[in-house]
């Protein structure tokens, strides 16, 4: 082996475990948590707030209004007001993500219980079904594609944000980026943006999969048109 720099595998092989916090592994492990994290929170908020919104329509305008608003915040400086609350822990990062994330899926929920067609909420409602099993058997399996729609952008966001919390110490795989900002050097680099891209295309097939799972009559009616 030469004296010159390690090259990427190397690099890697020798930063992959090496039992300090800044091990390939540990940032990895620390993104995942601070990435899925906020997309379940997002989820757990906005499914309440979408089906109250599209039940009194005169708290969407106000809800998305005030959503929007928390969505243009930049998150850098909202990490750093949170400092203070939170301090240098993941929370700080979490919290913020999650809001955002809640910004998106409020419209998602919405735009699919939209989407939901009159005629099938009128069959439903002559069947005898009451309004909460018309909505867990009719109205919510309809929506599932446009709010897993939401939610596919709310992972890919999420999963891309957190590095930005490398600049409070609490940025995942962004901690390679910094580092690698301290001392000028590829391999960092290359391995963030590879592991980050990686995350974000695993995340988006899982809720693709979901989404046929949980929608078997989408492929059936594609089987039948074709």
């Amino acid at each position: 082996m030469g004296d010159g720099p390690p090259s990427l595998w190397e690099w890697i092989g020798r930063n992959w475990d090496t039992g300090r916090v800044d091990s390939i592994s540990n940032l990895l492990t620390d993104h995942l948590v601070m990435s899925f994290m906020p997309i379940l929170l997002a989820l757990v908020v906005a499914l309440p707030l979408g089906l109250a919104c599209a039940r009194w329509r005169w708290l969407y305008q106000p809800t998305s209004g005030l959503m929007n608003v928390v969505y243009a915040l930049p998150s850098l400086p909202v990490f750093m007001l949170l400092i203070s609350v939170t301090g240098l822990s993941q929370t700080t990062v979490i919290i913020p993500l999650a809001f955002y994330g809640t910004a998106v899926l409020i419209p998602a929920v919405v735009d699919g219980l939209d989407s939901v067609p009159d005629h099938v909420r009128q069959s439903a409602v002559a069947m005898g079904f009451t309004p909460l099993r018309r909505l867990l058997a009719v109205e919510l399996p309809i929506a599932v594609p446009v709010v897993l729609a939401g939610l596919r952008v709310v992972a890919v966001s999420s999963i891309s944000l957190v590095s930005v919390g490398a600049l409070i110490g609490q940025g995942g795989l962004g901690g390679l980026f910094t580092r690698a900002y301290q001392n000028p050097f590829m391999p960092p680099v290359i391995t963030g943006i590879v592991l980050i891209v990686a995350l974000a295309l695993v995340a988006d097939g899982l809720l693709v999969l979901a989404q046929r799972l949980l929608t078997p009559w989408v492929r059936a009616r594609k089987g039948t048109a074709s």
